[in-house]
């Protein structure tokens, strides 16, 4: 078995609509030239003014008293949970969490911390899951130190956390002494669907992060934002695991252009993932999940093919979509598909069924 990367097969033509993931977009031109206008220095240092200045303005957009730039959502995540945990510590999160399925094995591997998965439909719990998983403090039991979320749930479909059951589940948290974490990957899908400013929607989070590679475009960078004692022991983390950059502003430049520029037009990517749903549902034997935000989950049961039948027939025909179980796939609406590609990928998607 090997865990290598799949290599490019140049005998497919190539990708005319990409909604495999919003990780594939990349950078406009605009975004680009402002790369190479940043200024820069060494953020190991604190010498990178335009790391800096991201870091202070996602700090007042969350709502935190500071932040700290890294590579990628996945280090953000597993920094947090090796500030906020020790071995042996439990973490509280949904069943189908990007910590516990998409990250491997990072919080046992690293922090030695186990994930309790708990239940509730479409990537959520209640603040009744969170009372009933709660341990009695003995010796011989795990400490329970920290609260996950995740905003939107990739695996709910890209659904939104209403803000009450949010303040409510995180409030419980809180009240057993856990600490509370959101992974914002896709954080400004929610706060643009919900009409919710971010600062209110994180406001019961110890520590939160934004990740700018997916519906905001940049090619890499997201930012961790908690209170100072936090990222200051975080610093330790990202120096620990490799995380400090040297002229990193090149690629902060883009998170900030992102901030000025795509976080409004999100609510495109949500209307052409409604038109796509509403065209899937009606394709004979797709059954599809009302979205919420900018991903799309159906069921190809059906049509008599798997996911993987559905995907590789698209793919020859240049549509791309990822396949997330046996019979359940994933399309992602994003900046670099617009309402001409959504016309034209469920006519692809009709003909491969048929």
């Amino acid at each position: 078995m090997t865990f290598a990367p799949p290599r490019l097969d140049r005998s497919l033509p190539p990708v005319r609509v990409n909604l495999f993931s919003d990780t594939q977009t990349r950078p406009s031109a605009a975004m680009k030239d402002a790369m190479m206008r940043a200024e820069v220095g060494d953020e190991q240092n604190g010498d990178d003014p335009t790391i800096q200045a991201l870091c202070d303005r996602m700090a007042a957009l969350l709502g935190k008293e500071a932040a700290m730039f890294l590579p990628t959502g996945t280090m953000c995540n597993q920094i947090a949970i090796l500030t906020h945990c020790r071995p042996g510590d439990e973490i509280l999160a949904h069943e189908s969490a990007h910590i516990i399925a998409n990250e491997g094995g990072g919080p046992a591997a690293l922090a030695g911390a186990v994930v309790n998965g708990l239940r509730g439909a479409r990537g959520m719990f209640d603040s009744a899951a969170v009372t009933a998983a709660l341990r009695e403090k003995r010796r011989n039991a795990p400490p329970q130190t920290l609260l996950a979320v995740e905003q939107t749930s990739n695996a709910g479909g890209g659904s939104v956390w209403p803000l009450a059951m949010l303040s409510d589940v995180l409030e419980t948290g809180h009240a057993n002494g856990l600490a509370t974490h959101m992974d914002g990957a896709r954080l400004m899908n929610a706060v643009v669907a919900a009409g919710v400013p971010a600062a209110e929607m994180v406001q019961g989070c110890d520590s939160v992060w934004l990740d700018f590679t997916k519906g905001l475009g940049a090619p890499l960078g997201a930012v961790l934002c908690g209170s100072a004692p936090f990222i200051d022991a975080a610093w330790r983390w990202k120096q620990r695991l490799g995380g400090s950059l040297r002229q990193g502003g090149i690629c902060a430049a883009a998170c900030l252009y992102a901030l000025d520029h795509n976080i409004g037009r999100l609510a495109e990517d949500h209307a052409n993932a409604r038109v796509l749903a509403e065209g899937l549902g009606g394709i004979a034997g797709l059954a599809v999940e009302a979205p919420e935000t900018n991903l799309v989950f159906f069921d190809t049961r059906g049509t008599g093919l798997t996911a993987d039948e559905l995907a590789a027939r698209l793919r020859r025909h240049g549509v791309s979509i990822s396949v997330v179980g046996r019979h359940r796939m994933r399309a992602c609406t994003h900046l670099d598909v617009n309402a001409a590609d959504i016309r034209q990928a469920l006519e692809i998607v009709a003909e491969a069924v048929r």
